[in-house]
């Protein structure tokens, strides 16, 4: 992917149209130093990143901070990314690790695992139906009075856009419960919603 006249922004645009060819080559680049390609791979991800971390911890200024060491980290280790999953998720999995660190002092409200596999199936219900009809912007307010955990697991799936397997790799939990958990924060931010009278 090298661009023989050393031209990277060339390299980079040429390698724009595969996201995953040009994720891998620019962590690559990455993990020889290159401070451009580690610019570009902040534009491509950094929203994303911040989105989510956002998502969980509810401060604007603490979500900064750990995209920011995120992608200290991405600097640091790029090297180690083997291409085994996404960049995305691999990147998420750096800022959640980040943000747990951050966290560790305070006492996250995370829904028993136990309690979610009696749960009913993940199909559509009527809640699915009931959000559909839910404006945008009363979702997003409606997201915020969420726990951290139904937070995190619809940002992934639904603003990072990560595929289950790549979610649950990222939560180190099995597709089953990645699913469980999505299924308990959709039904949960129906009944916000209905609560706030949202839903007719």
């Amino acid at each position: 992917m090298n661009d023989p006249n050393g031209n990277v922004g060339a390299a980079i645009f040429a390698a724009s149209r595969d996201p995953a060819s040009r994720d891998g080559w620019l962590l690559g680049r990455i993990g020889q130093g290159d401070e451009d390609a580690m610019a570009a791979f902040y534009r491509a991800h950094g929203r994303v990143v911040l989105a989510q971390v956002l998502l969980v911890t509810g401060e604007r200024a603490l979500a900064e901070e750990i995209v920011q060491d995120t992608m200290l980290a991405v600097w640091r280790r790029a090297g180690d990314f083997r291409g085994d999953s996404s960049a995305r998720s691999w990147v998420i999995a750096i800022a959640r690790r980040q943000t747990r660190d951050r966290l560790r002092g305070r006492r996250l409200r995370v829904v028993d695992d136990a309690f979610l596999a009696d749960r009913p199936g993940s199909g559509p219900g009527p809640e699915v139906t009931a959000l559909d009809r839910a404006e945008l912007a009363e979702v997003r307010v409606a997201i915020r009075d969420l726990g951290p955990a139904h937070r995190e697991v619809l940002g992934l799936v639904f603003g990072s856009g990560l595929s289950l397997p790549e979610v649950a790799g990222v939560l180190e939990i099995p597709v089953g419960t990645v699913k469980s958990r999505l299924s308990a924060a959709r039904a949960a931010l129906s009944r916000i919603l209905n609560e706030k009278g949202q839903i007719q």
